[in-house]
């Protein structure tokens, strides 16, 4: 019996002990980190992917069919604004254009000899012609009134003399004629007839002048500077308008065309600066905003904006995906902690826990503003010099006693590294 109740009381000590164990062990304070509210200046940075384009492109198309008889330039080869691209066989456009030069001097000629006539070819012929058709007319007068007379003698049959004056009629009437052509001639003067021949050269002076331009088309010449991008055509090859014979593009400036999300549009003004980076290197150039598109692309909702780079010795090359980061905004002595800081709150907020000198935590609901990096504005909820929970904070509930392990954190641009906290609310772990 005595046995029996020392074996009873044995296992009431030590039952009484393991149940003190975990009571003792769920009253300790939850360790936590902590780090203090700042104040420093913080940035609105918008984010994107897109795309390098050449500032300039064109297109060296020529103007006439022909095959290429040389070409002077190769793919990846720098050219100046005017610089001979390629010849075009022009044998048949050089002889089209000495005959046209043939017709200029016969003209030219043409117009000398007008110049210099006293009176024209045409009126010295008028005038032959009109002293012809008096002679005629004047003797078929004499012989019309020599048949009169005899007629009247009875010596002469009537019909005779009706046959002279049909005769005499006709020769009036082509006298009369010449005599209105010439009085036309002399109407128009010799002035006239020095305009028509000066006509005559100004035309032929134009087709020649046609005939040289075919000729000069047979040489293309770039349009502007920059490198050649391709030349898809070989010697022999027939060129054709609308057939590019080669693609010139200007890489001394970039412009990369970003998507950026429709929210942030409205903060992205012309002339922002912008950091951009290949997305296979980590060096990063700055260009200035030049275009934010007034649309929406309906199928992304996202908005366009360009963002123009010196390209420094030619490392982009269009074609290439880039990222960019556009600083829009920047505020001065913000108060700011780390995004780590930032818990879920109530009814879809966010808030933070603040410890007191006690140790106490405490629960604070804040408003959010832009965020940078791991770091993030508090617009209202605290103030600076407080201390806020960074690690250890997520599930410790309002007035709960905590244990401060340690008074600071390191703070890592890798926002990775917050795991214990949620990113604010509307914003990606890029600060989107």
């Amino acid at each position: 019996m005595p046995s029996k109740l020392f074996l009873t009381a044995t296992l009431v000590v030590l039952l009484s002990g393991c149940a003190k164990k975990p009571a003792e062990e769920t009253e300790a304070p939850p360790p936590v980190q902590v780090t203090a509210v700042t104040q420093a200046t913080i940035r609105r940075i918008v984010s994107g992917e897109g795309v390098l384009f050449p500032l300039d492109q064109a297109s060296v198309i020529p103007k006439i069919t022909a095959p290429v008889e040389k070409f002077y330039v190769r793919r990846g080869d720098h050219v100046k604004a005017g610089q001979l691209v390629a010849t075009l066989e022009n044998r048949d456009l050089v002889a089209a254009a000495a005959e046209s030069k043939s017709a200029i001097d016969q003209a030219e000629s043409n117009l000398r000899a007008t110049e210099g006539a006293a009176i024209p070819d045409s009126v010295v012929k008028a005038q032959t012609d009109l002293e012809a058709a008096r002679q005629a007319r004047d003797g078929a007068k004499k012989v019309l009134d020599s048949r009169e007379q005899l007629f009247k003698d009875g010596a002469l049959a009537g019909r005779l003399v009706e046959e002279s004056r049909v005769a005499y009629a006709q020769a009036e009437g082509q006298y009369q004629a010449d005599a209105e052509h010439l009085k036309t001639l002399q109407g128009v003067g010799k002035q006239e007839q020095v305009k028509g021949a000066a006509a005559q050269v100004q035309t032929a002076k134009a087709h020649y002048e046609s005939q040289q331009a075919q000729v000069a088309y047979s040489r293309v010449v770039s349009p502007m500077a920059g490198v050649v991008a391709d030349r898809p055509l070989n010697e022999g090859d027939i060129a054709a308008p609308g057939m590019p014979l080669a693609t010139i593009m200007d890489i001394s400036r970039v412009v990369a065309r970003i998507n950026i999300p429709q929210a942030d549009a409205p903060f992205v003004k012309v002339g922002q600066t912008a950091l951009i980076g290949q997305t296979d290197n980590s060096d990063q150039v700055e260009g200035k905003v030049a275009v934010v598109s007034p649309a929406t692309d309906p199928n992304t909702t996202t908005v366009q904006v360009w963002v123009q780079i010196v390209n420094t010795g030619e490392r982009l090359k269009p074609g290439s995906t880039v990222h960019a980061s556009i600083v829009t905004e920047e505020y001065k002595a913000a108060t700011v902690v780390p995004v780590a800081a930032i818990l879920p709150g109530e009814e879809g907020g966010t808030a933070v826990l603040t410890v007191d000198s006690s140790s106490v935590a405490h629960k604070k609901a804040v408003k959010l503003g832009v965020r940078e990096k791991n770091q993030v504005q508090l617009l209202s909820g605290v103030t600076p010099g407080e201390e806020v929970v960074v690690v250890g904070g997520l599930g410790v509930d309002d007035k709960t006693k905590v244990k401060v392990v340690t008074t600071a954190v390191e703070e890592s641009d890798d926002d990775e590294d917050d795991n214990n906290a949620p990113p604010p609310p509307g914003k990606d772990q890029k600060g989107k």
